[in-house]
């Protein structure tokens, strides 16, 4: 018997025990395999690291950068003097004051959004006609910088929390509209037919059918809309020139060269941003869960 023989068949019988190790060890994996909550709070401690670890870099090169950089305090402030700020404005009720009237405009232009916006894109996704006739006034209208819309609805309006909350729905308006037909001309039209035959039409069309298969778009829609009624809503305080709202805070700030004030402000936009975003996917749980 050759050496080369020999060692062919000394390398398959290893491959054959190595084989049935495998089969041996994936047959005593379930035993030794961790219980479902320990593999679950494996992946929400993962998760935890994985969200906070860029948050935590940031934070350190900041405080390397103000600390032993040298930067000047006017140009980025340190961490220890906006967490000051920030605790000076939320002790003093400053914060709470200024967030509840950014929530309200923004809130309240989303909501006129979404009465305006869902029948609307509905309606455009129905007809071609009043497609036709409306689309390119809403793209002129989305081309506008709202900066530019804000002045004029301040003349029409008057100061206060009237123009911003105008100024917010017509900030989220357009991408409202725009996702709201998609969802509507994406639905396979194979299952409008089948459904028509069954009798469908109209509302249980619509509340049945229709609805449902475009939810994902929809709910897309919203949850973008809601998240930036944010920006409206700053960009109107920005224009008003008023002392209400977290725009105005921002802008005080600037004006008095008030740095850890402004980037305090910021951490609270931040945060108010989050728990928005956090809401809407709630909503979409909801309507997963009802659907």
């Amino acid at each position: 018997m050759s050496v080369t023989t020999s060692n062919s068949r000394y390398a398959l019988s290893r491959a054959r025990q190595y084989a049935a190790e495998l089969d041996l060890n994936s047959e005593q994996a379930p035993a030794q395999r961790a219980p479902a909550s320990i593999v679950k709070a494996r992946r929400h401690l993962l998760a935890l690291l994985l969200a906070t670890a860029p948050g935590l870099l940031l934070l350190a090169i900041w405080y390397s950068g103000t600390t032993f950089g040298h930067i000047n305090a006017l140009l980025l402030p340190a961490p220890a003097d906006v967490f000051t700020a920030l605790s000076n404005g939320i002790g003093s009720g400053m914060y709470l004051s200024n967030t509840l009237v950014t929530v309200q405009e923004s809130v309240g232009g989303f909501l006129l959004a979404v009465i305006i916006a869902l029948p609307l894109g509905y309606a455009l996704a129905k007809s071609r006609l009043l497609a036709t006739a409306i689309q390119p006034y809403l793209s002129a209208g989305q081309a506008i910088p709202a900066i530019v819309i804000a002045p004029v609805l301040i003349i029409w309006l008057g100061y206060g929390q009237m123009p911003t909350l105008f100024l917010c729905m017509l900030v989220v308006l357009f991408p409202m509209v725009i996702n709201t037909v998609l969802g509507i001309e994406t639905i396979d039209r194979t299952l409008i037919d089948a459904a028509r035959v069954e009798g469908a039409s109209g509302w249980s069309m619509l509340a049945h059918i229709e609805f449902p298969l475009a939810q994902p778009a929809i709910l897309a829609a919203i949850r973008t809309g809601f998240t930036l009624s944010i920006t409206g809503a700053l960009v109107g305080e920005f224009v008003s020139g008023g002392d209400q709202g977290l725009g105005s805070l921002a802008m005080v700030g600037l004006h008095q060269y008030n740095t850890p004030l402004l980037f305090a402000t910021l951490i609270v936009l931040a945060v108010l941003a989050t728990i928005y975003y956090s809401s809407t996917w709630l909503l979409v749980k909801w309507a997963q869960a009802a659907y």
